[in-house]
Parts: structure tokens; C-alpha cells; sequence
């Protein structure tokens, strides 16, 4: 019989057979790593006015909307990563365009959460 496990992000290809005093004692006989699966792929290129995600998690509160006028260093969103809390602050004053997230959305690292004009 074939298996494959994953050790350590990479995959390998197992086989086992059941020895004869114990028929469900299995013993592996063969280990040959196997190609891993691709990475996920990268988020989608943002403009230079987007506020990005410093980490993956999950948005817990989003403090502002479109139209809202920001300074720099305000907190726009408050993401939670790993049991923290991180606050995504805006990195200039100006007026929100667009919120691209919600509470409780997850985001990975890198992608945009909200747009500036």
C-alpha cells in the first residue's frame, strides 16, 4: 500500500506492508520525497495608495469608511494574528477611497485592506 506524508513542508511518497505475526503492524519500506505542492498564490498586485497587511489573520474591527479624512498614524483596521492584536495605521493623512475588507475576514500577509485618494 502507498501513503504519502507530509514532514516538515515536504511531501513523501510511503510504502508499507503488514508484516505476518501482527497483520496490523505496518512497516514502511520505501521513503522518496515527491514534489511539494506549489505556494499559494501571491496576492494581487495593489496600487501604490493601498494600506497592505503586515500578516496574515483576521480583521477584528475596521474604524473607518469611504469618504472618512485620516491622519497619519491614525488606526484604520485592527487585525488579530497568532492570539495579537496588530493595528493597521494609515501611513499618510488624506480621505479613505475604498475599504476593501470586513470584520472577520481573513487576509494574508501583503494584501491590500483599504485604499487612500
Amino acid at each position: 500500500m502507498k501513503l504519502k506524508i507530509t514532514i516538515d513542508n515536504r511531501v513523501y511518497e510511503v510504502e508499507v506492508e503488514a508484516s505476518e505475526p501482527e497483520p496490523q503492524a505496518v512497516s514502511a519500506v520505501s521513503l522518496s520525497p515527491v514534489a511539494a505542492a506549489p505556494p499559494p498564490p501571491a496576492p494581487a498586485a495593489a496600487s501604490e495608495n493601498a494600506g497592505l497587511s503586515p500578516v496574515a489573520g483576521v480583521v477584528v474591527k475596521v474604524l473607518v469608511g469611504p469618504g472618512d479624512t485620516v491622519t497619519a498614524g491614525q488606526t484604520l483596521i485592527i487585525l488579530e494574528a497568532m492570539k495579537m492584536q496588530t493595528e493597521i495605521t494609515a501611513q499618510r493623512a488624506g480621505t479613505v477611497a475604498k475599504v476593501l475588507v470586513t470584520a472577520g475576514n481573513a487576509v494574508q500577509g501583503g494584501q491590500p485592506l483599504y485604499e487612500m485618494e
